[in-house]
This record gives structure tokens, C-alpha cells and sequence, in this order.
């Protein structure tokens, strides 16, 4: 009795063939590490941008025009948008931000069986937002070094013995910029290392 319920290997039960499709889950949009990846850059650009675009500090500079006379307490405030270089840094970090929301959506819609010309694209596009944030934190770092340890050779004076609220902020912005710059090469790595693995299995 139940060897005549139990269906053999050719799939056939009780004399009769059974028909069955197997289907397949599809495949997940986009490998983990690249979705990973676009994620971080999003989050990191946008913290970046955020923490140095609020970024103001206040402080009292006592000023003497005249020796014989006392100093006159003046107050002034440090913030972002007085260098171009940190203006530099928000902007370039904004916009890095605004291209991982929208090659995150890109991708999502793409895939992996996406058009060659349109994968090329956003991996070009990731290439120039390495570039991009490099040359951001570049600049706004060669600005921080002078504001920290001023330039005795053109008479630059330190600013963030002042200022420190104002250079903390800053510093954490450019590590947060920095690393977000490395996940979008990570993505440019990636896509190198996919595009090799298809030319090697040709």
C-alpha cells in the first residue's frame, strides 16, 4: 500500500505524470554589498553636509587698537560659509548625497540585467563622486591645518586655539566626508571586480 502511494524517480505517481515547474526566486535587485554601500555613502554625505552646515561658533576677541588704551571686547563668529573651502565641503557632500538617493532608485530599477550603457553610467558617475568629495576633503583639510597650527611664514596665526567648538565640528565633518568618500570607491571597486569576473567567464 504504500508503494503504491510513494511517486518513483521519473515522477510519475499512481500511473499518472505529474507536471511540476519548479520556480525560481528572483534574484535580489543589486548585489548586499553594493545596496551596503550606496547606503553608507547616503548616510555619511548627509551627516557630513548637516554637521558642518551648522556649524557657528561665537566668541568675545578682546582687540587692542592702542597700547596705552584697553582693549576692546568685540564679538565674532566663525562660521562656515566665511572659507570656501568649507563651502566646498557642504556642497560637494550634498550632492553626493542627493546622487546616492537617486542611483540607489536607479539601481533598484536596473538590476543586474540592467542596460550595459546605464550600469556604465552610474559606475562612471561614482567615479566622479570619488573625485568629488577627494578633492573636498583635500581642500577643506589644507584650510583645518591652518586654522590649527597657523603658517609663521606669512604671518597666519592659529584660529581654533579660539574657536575649538567651531574646528571640532569641522573634523568630525571631514571624517565623516572621508568616509564617505571611501564608499563610493568601494562601489568603484566593486563594479571593477564584477566587470572581471564577467569578462573571466566568457
Amino acid at each position: 500500500m504504500e508503494s503504491q502511494c510513494r511517486p518513483n524517480v521519473d515522477g510519475v505517481h499512481n500511473g499518472v505524470e505529474s507536471h511540476v515547474k519548479v520556480v525560481e526566486k528572483p534574484r535580489s535587485v543589486g548585489s548586499s554589498s553594493e545596496f551596503v554601500l550606496r547606503i553608507l555613502g547616503l548616510l555619511l554625505t548627509l551627516i557630513a553636509a548637516v554637521v558642518a552646515g551648522v556649524d557657528k561658533q561665537t566668541k568675545i576677541i578682546p582687540l587692542t587698537l592702542i597700547k596705552t588704551l584697553p582693549s576692546l571686547h568685540v564679538p565674532v563668529t566663525a562660521k562656515w560659509s566665511d572659507m570656501s573651502a568649507f563651502v566646498y565641503l557642504v556642497v560637494s557632500n550634498a550632492i553626493a548625497c542627493s546622487y546616492a538617493a537617486i542611483s540607489l532608485v536607479l539601481v533598484t530599477m536596473l538590476g543586474r540585467r540592467g542596460k550595459g550603457g546605464r550600469v556604465l553610467a552610474v559606475i562612471v558617475l561614482d567615479l566622479h563622486m570619488v573625485g568629488l568629495l577627494f578633492s573636498a576633503n583635500g581642500a577643506a583639510t589644507a584650510v583645518g591645518v591652518l586654522g590649527q597650527y597657523g603658517n609663521s611664514h606669512v604671518e597666519w596665526k592659529k584660529v581654533c586655539n579660539v574657536f575649538d567648538s567651531f574646528c571640532d565640528h569641522l573634523v568630525a565633518s571631514l571624517a565623516l566626508s572621508f568616509l564617505g568618500s571611501l564608499s563610493f570607491l568601494g562601489l568603484v571597486l566593486l563594479a571593477i571586480l564584477n566587470l572581471h569576473k564577467k569578462s573571466s567567464t566568457k
